[in-house]
Formats: structure tokens, sequence, C-alpha cells
């Protein structure tokens, strides 16, 4: 089997469109047959993901591949870029304004929850440039 592509566009601060990229992955996995427990971490770290772009980033690009072993999500933004990627990624650490606290995101589990979900994940930013976050999950 050759692999799969599928690509996103994020819109930046839409909230009412934000999870649409995650749950169009999650049912072509269905459909495909893939492990619920493979779909379940997929799904979580997209999401998580995908929200982080409307909140911090104005949006950007999900791009997904599936080969028969693994499902490889690359998500880029040109948003600002994270300072401290390892103070990002403390659980609770979060610069989310109060307004989208308000709307109940921006609790600072967005990028420790997608690490738990992920086998593999690595995250490049530039401070005023944008940031790339690259996911691994192994299908077993």
């Amino acid at each position: 089997m050759s692999a799969l592509k599928w690509t996103y566009e994020v819109d930046g601060s839409d909230f009412t469109r934000a999870g649409e990229a995650s749950s169009n992955v999650k049912k072509k996995l269905r459909a495909l047959g893939v492990p619920s427990d493979v779909i379940r971490k997929v799904s979580i770290a997209l999401y998580e993901g995908e929200i982080n772009m409307v909140i911090h980033a104005n949006g950007g690009v999900i791009d997904v591949e599936m080969s028969p072993d693994r499902i490889t999500m690359v998500l880029k933004d040109t948003g600002k870029g994270i300072p401290d990627i390892d103070k990002a990624m403390q659980a609770g650490y979060s610069t989310a304004a109060d307004e989208v606290r308000s709307l109940g995101f921006g609790a600072g589990m967005g990028l420790p929850n997608m690490k738990k979900n992920t086998d593999e994940m690595r995250i490049e930013s530039t401070v005023g440039v944008g940031t790339t976050v690259y996911m691994t999950v192994y299908i077993q």
C-alpha cells in the first residue's frame, strides 16, 4: 500500500470550525479499519494541535500521511512562535488570552496532551516566524 496523504487548512480565530480537520481524519481512519486505540491517539493529538493553531497562530496547515506502519502529522503555522518550548510543554502553562479561556480553551494542556498521545513528537519554533510540530503514531 502506498502512503495516503491529506492536507487541511486551519482558519485562525474561528472556534466554530476548530476540530474539523481532526474529526475528518478520525472518520477516514475508521473507514480504513485502523485500530481504535491508534485512532484515539491521532484524534486527540490532532485536535489539540488544531486548537493551538486557532488560539495562538491565526491558523496554519496540517499534513497527515498514513503508511502501513505509522501515521505522521505535521502542523505548520506562521504565528508568533514559542519562545520557551520546555516551559510550554509543562502541564498548565498557558499564554492564552482571557477571552480564549472564557470559551473553555487555553488551559495549558494542549502540548502535553499531544506528547502523551503520540509515539514521537518534535517541535521547531522561531519567535516571529512560526512553529512546526512533527508527530508520529505507530500502527501496532
